[in-house]
């Protein structure tokens, strides 16, 4: 297989590839990333033209090796920042980082290098062992003797004998599951010497059957005191397993193409609902689970459907008995630079008159902002008096996200 050319674009841009570039096995796999919506594929009269939607990453097919690059809301050095803000995990080290040539690719590396540092910490400690039940063929007696198996297999012969073991082994899979993603990363790494390393740390690690068999394992994965150290390292390591989709970011839709790809929008959600969790802890306030209680639509064709914001803050009021609902829902959307569009505002104002006050109804929508925080209002009025108050806020995605969850704060206040 010649080396693969390689084709970047940017978020929302696209690129004509020729005929020879892609076959039937990348069409294929191509149109099944398009009905998740992450990019589309047409015909062109030389061959195709790929569009990216709202996503970034990379994406390894038989001959081309496609690069999305963030295009503005949030600048390539702060992905991976924001990427562990909304995950709740720690971001690679900065030493770590600078070990590998990320400026050109960026997130596949620092990915990579994420996993990669948390697995060396883990290997470094020792891996977990636990007891793994085995039947084994041996010259002596060890653990259990399996008469069944030694009567029918053997015929009464002694010389081996079929006994059953229980001993503490590194083979489970809290260590699986790492060394599955370990070896995927290595065919995303594009610096050498990253490469080299996730091959050697690799070694440390047993391998699951299946990246299938591993997603599912890290979804039976049950954290306890024993296990507690393993959390961040399988957070990396279900990114890179369901290449970018993550179960809090993203839904899985089961393509399987050799990539990582990141859909933005998700993203912005995850860290608007944490970015305003810690806003309004200082108020003191807090964000209500999504419970069974939203805003409910019955008598249309079908069945009842039900919508709800994307994070519902509960705030001190004026009488701290009777807390404020706040709806707040995240536009991945220039909105410092375009109007608010129409659809957004009719959402907004129904999330106001079904959560907040009769008296003052409000809701707020936060966008990314790179280069500057900003703040607007808007004052929605009808011919008998006020609908209500949209507050319209911009977050500096420049900045570290700890920083900006403080600016919110204030905003909110």
């Amino acid at each position: 297989m010649p080396d693969r050319t390689e084709v970047r674009l940017v978020e929302y841009g696209s690129a004509l590839l020729g005929a020879e570039q892609l076959t039937p096995g990348d069409v294929g796999r191509l149109r099944a990333l398009r009905r998740s919506g992450s990019l589309s594929l047409e015909p062109a009269p030389s061959g195709w033209r790929l569009k990216a939607d709202a996503t970034v990453g990379v994406l390894i097919l038989d001959r081309i090796r496609l690069i999305i690059e963030p295009k503005f809301a949030i600048p390539g050095e702060q992905l991976m920042n924001w990427l562990a803000y909304a995950l709740d995990a720690p971001a690679p080290l900065p030493a770590t980082a600078r070990r590998w040539a990320t400026s050109p690719e960026g997130y596949a590396d620092l990915v990579a290098s994420a996993l990669l540092e948390q697995c060396e910490q883990l290997v470094r400690e020792g891996l977990r062992r636990d007891y793994v039940r085995r039947q084994n063929l041996e010259p002596v007696l060890r653990g259990r003797l399996d008469v069944a198996a030694q009567v029918s297999r053997r015929y009464g012969r002694l010389d081996q004998l079929h006994v059953r073991t229980f001993d503490r082994e590194a083979d489970i899979w809290d260590n699986r599951v790492l060394g599955t993603a370990l070896r995927m990363a290595r065919t995303l790494a594009t610096h050498p010497g990253l490469a080299r390393n996730l091959h050697a740390i690799a070694d440390a690690f047993p391998q699951a059957p299946t990246p299938g068999a591993a997603l599912r394992a890290l979804d039976r994965t049950r954290y306890t005191r024993l296990n507690a150290r393993y959390r961040t390292a399988h957070t990396w390591a279900r990114l890179l397993l369901r290449g970018g989709g993550v179960t809090d970011l993203f839904t899985d839709r089961g393509s399987m193409a050799d990539g990582l790809l990141l859909a933005m929008p998700r993203l912005w959600e995850a860290v608007v609902r944490r970015l305003a969790t810690e806003a309004a802890a200082p108020q003191p306030g807090r964000a209500l689970p999504n419970g069974p209680t939203g805003i409910t639509i019955q008598g249309d064709l079908g069945s009842t459907s039900t919508f709800r914001p994307d994070v519902l803050l509960s705030l001190p009021g004026h009488d701290s008995s009777d807390p404020t609902l706040l709806p707040v829902d995240a536009k991945y959307k220039r909105y410092d630079r375009h109007r608010v569009g129409a659809a957004d505002v009719h959402q907004l104002l129904t999330y106001g008159a079904g959560y907040a006050a009769s008296t003052d109804p409000r809701a707020v929508i936060v966008h990314p902002c790179p280069g500057g925080h900003s703040r607007r209002v808007l004052q929605v009025s009808g011919p008998w008096g006020a609908l209500g108050r949209i507050h319209v806020l911009g977050v500096d995605t420049h900045e570290v996200p700890q920083e900006a969850a403080e600016w919110l704060g204030t905003a909110l206040r």
